[in-house]
């Protein structure tokens, strides 16, 4: 193998956007300020994912980063096709290793480190293999991190009183997470495949040389504090935690679209942008009510609408495609189309999400709380109307909501439940009156937008972390430089 002046970093992204769009802005942040030769590697679920589409998802570099994609993995034998998405994703990426292994091993120059999301943890075992060190990429925020290392540590008892009980659950140091606002984990669930899962990522993560988080110091102190000096959380206050983020999309200057246009003719903050993520969808029934209480509201809206799923809030998650689909959409209400014309837009299937929470003329953003879209409705400065569907949505939905100070709670607090239309008007009403919560909202949503920023301009906290990385990297490719001459 060939040296490099740099080092040389290996990240792995598992599938969904959730997860790919962090590591490749992860991955962008390292080559273009931090002076590391990076290859991202993505294990894609949907085949109509290219390396050009990906390249799309993320900021230009100054330094070329390299996206490999992994050859597409057959899991029929490995799991069930009914259990979790958790337990599914997992078994991709334990199906993906040989092929990762393989590429490293072909490499011209020999890899320094190696970064993996939540799901990669399977591929860590390549760090021993290639004498690189290991680290956790974790895509959410830092209660989310310290709940799922304290997961192993709970009693049994614990368990049940939350979970049959309903009492809420302590956490070290942190808020106590509500039963309602609880994780797929801790309930009961027709396929027990996630508890291990979990339980065998915080394991992991108490071996690993660092876990990178994409929060930034300022907005989880007293969180971050504890993950680092709580011994309750054992053997993890040993491990380094790199506040990195917030890691998003950058908006892109040239791109224009029927969505920027339609924007561009509305007043200054007067429009709701409504969109549940790639992979969230509602039930047939929530989706008309939704739309009539767009409708009742009065309010400018553009609305993301996906096709329904009926008891499958994650119903788009392994199917990414940004197609827009033609015709008019069949599972909206009749009539609807003409009762909103020249007060809403509605984009089937995608819109350009970065560039849309970007404009002047956006007021709030009705979401399903996934931290990407959160963080980049935060660097915009953005108040959010929560609707959260799965995964840790909920807690971050709280979190915004009641921390935060910048959004209002919207969706329901117990799955099944239904939203109705007068429910969905009045609170869309709240949010866009700057005379009363709605103004508190959009001054505190502000106030995040510029902390968030600084964070990751140089010497902001999140650049600082990044740097010490970086650094860390250097001495070990220096020492393994000196292991090779002194040989």
């Amino acid at each position: 193998m060939q040296t490099s002046s740099n080092p040389h970093a290996i990240l792995l992204a598992s599938p969904g956007m959730g997860h790919l769009i962090p590591v490749l802005e992860l991955g962008n942040h390292l080559a273009a300020h931090h002076g590391i030769d990076v290859t991202i590697f993505v294990v894609v679920a949907d085949p109509s994912i290219s390396k050009s589409r990906l390249l799309g998802q993320t900021t230009a570099t100054l330094k070329p980063v390299n996206v490999v994609l992994l050859p597409q993995v057959d899991i029929s034998s490995l799991v069930s096709p009914t259990a979790s998405v958790v337990a599914q994703i997992a078994a991709m990426m334990r199906a993906a290793v040989p092929s990762l292994r393989a590429a490293i091993s072909v490499m011209s120059t020999p890899p320094t480190a190696l970064v993996v999301d939540l799901f990669g943890k399977e591929a860590l075992v390549l760090a021993s293999e290639f004498n690189m060190l290991k680290y956790v990429f974790v895509t959410s925020t830092a209660w989310f991190l310290a709940v799922t290392v304290h997961l192993p540590s709970l009693s049994e008892k614990e368990r049940h009183e939350h979970r049959v009980l309903k009492k809420p659950l302590k956490i070290p140091g942190c808020r106590a997470i509500q039963f309602e606002d609880t994780l797929e984990v801790f309930l009961d669930h027709p396929n027990q495949d996630i508890f291990p899962e979990f339980a065998r990522l915080a394991f992991e993560m108490s071996l690993a040389d660092g876990i990178l988080v994409n929060t930034w110091r300022e907005l989880e102190p007293s969180t971050l504090n504890e993950l680092l000096h709580n011994k309750a959380f054992g053997r993890v206050t040993k491990v380094p935690v790199y506040p990195i983020g917030p890691l998003v999309r950058s908006v892109r200057q040239s791109l224009e679209s029927d969505v920027t246009a339609w924007l561009d003719k509305q007043p200054k903050e007067s429009v709701i942008y409504v969109s549940f993520g790639s992979g969230g969808t509602l039930s047939a029934k929530q989706t008309i009510e939704l739309a009539w209480g767009l409708k009742l509201s009065q309010q400018r809206f553009v609305w993301v609408a996906r096709p329904p799923a009926d008891n499958n809030a994650r119903g788009a998650f392994f199917n990414s495609t940004s197609s827009i689909q033609d015709g008019t959409p069949d599972y909206l209400p009749e009539g609807f189309f003409t009762s909103i014309r020249g007060m809403g837009l509605i984009v089937p299937m995608w819109a350009p999400q970065t560039e849309v929470l970007a404009h002047e003329s956006i007021g709030a953003f009705l979401s399903h709380c996934g931290w990407n879209s959160t963080l980049e409705s935060m660097v915009n400065g953005v108040p959010m109307i929560t609707w959260p569907l799965y995964a840790e949505q909920k807690m971050n939905a709280t979190m915004l909501a009641e921390e935060l100070g910048m959004a209002v709670r919207l969706g329901p607090r117990e799955a099944g439940t239904l939203v109705e239309r007068e429910a969905i008007k009045d609170v869309l009403m709240g949010a866009m009156d700057v005379r009363h919560k709605g103004g508190k909202m959009r001054a505190r949503a502000k106030e995040l937008r510029a902390k968030a920023r600084k964070a990751l301009t140089t010497d902001g906290s999140s650049y600082n972390s990044l740097s010490q990385i970086a650094k860390e990297w250097e001495f070990r490719l220096r020492h393994l430089s000196n292991k090779t001459l002194g040989a």
